[in-house]
């Protein structure tokens, strides 16, 4: 069954399947009550850029109290546990209003992320797609970003089985980065990273997948609305990355 709140902005070209919708001012959660995170996050990337002033990183860390507490992280969860909080929608991306800074720090739009990945090469993929988006004949750039769990390895968890209230979280194996562009003629062009959730090397142009593959294994079409399913198969080469 298809999503049905595509009168979100960011869910112009679809999204995939959740356990439940968590709709924000400026990107949209598809939430996994069965993960205790979330299943996807869908963004516009500086939807106000139109703004001439910028605020400060928020780092308002916060248990997102939309869920019941049951289903959601805490901030102990983390502590201790040798994972960053990792956001999935990245602060820097919404960073021209302080309300909309201080969304992305919902627990909801984090998972446990290695600080060897979440601290270099997710950055640098992150700085990319901010990079793209500064383009100007770039109209818009949607990024879908999302968990992976590979089910023939143990799933490994943070957080206290017995503490009151407490809440195991489980460890991603990789994380996902798809990233479409929409340019002034409205052309789409569509990159899609997996990267496993370790610290790595090398450049973001090495972990390059092809988009319908990963749906595989998430667990559904990323982009549900594009027109043909060509898009979803291609797979960019390195040195066309960014380029248009």
């Amino acid at each position: 069954m298809e999503n049905p709140f595509y009168i979100q902005k960011e869910l112009r070209y679809g999204a995939p399947v959740c356990d439940e919708i968590l709709t924000g001012r400026f990107f949209t959660i598809g939430y996994s009550w069965y993960f205790r995170q979330a299943k996807w996050v869908l963004e516009i990337v500086n939807p106000n850029a139109k703004f001439e002033w910028q605020v400060p990183r928020n780092d308002s860390f916060r248990a997102d109290v939309r869920l019941p507490r049951r289903f959601r992280a805490g901030l102990g969860a983390y502590k201790d546990s040798g994972y960053d909080r990792g956001h999935l929608v990245g602060s820097a991306n919404h960073a021209e209003l302080e309300v909309q800074n201080s969304e992305t720090f919902l627990l909801s739009n984090m998972s446990p992320q290695h600080p060897g990945l979440n601290r270099k090469l997710w950055r640098d993929l992150e700085i990319a797609v901010r990079k793209l988006n500064a383009q100007k004949n770039i109209l818009e750039t949607y990024v879908l970003t999302a968990p992976v769990f590979y089910f023939d390895r143990i799933i490994e968890t943070i957080g206290e089985k017995d503490a009151k209230y407490g809440i195991d979280v489980p460890i991603p194996h990789a994380f996902v980065k798809s990233v479409l562009a929409e340019d002034n003629k409205g052309h789409l062009k569509l990159w899609t990273f997996e990267m496993p959730n370790e610290e790595l090397t090398g450049k973001i142009e090495d972990y390059l997948v092809v988009t319908y593959d990963v749906e595989q294994i998430v667990g559904g079409v990323f982009w549900s609305r594009v027109s043909g399913p060509d898009i979803h198969k291609q797979k960019e080469k390195p040195n066309k990355i960014w380029e248009y």
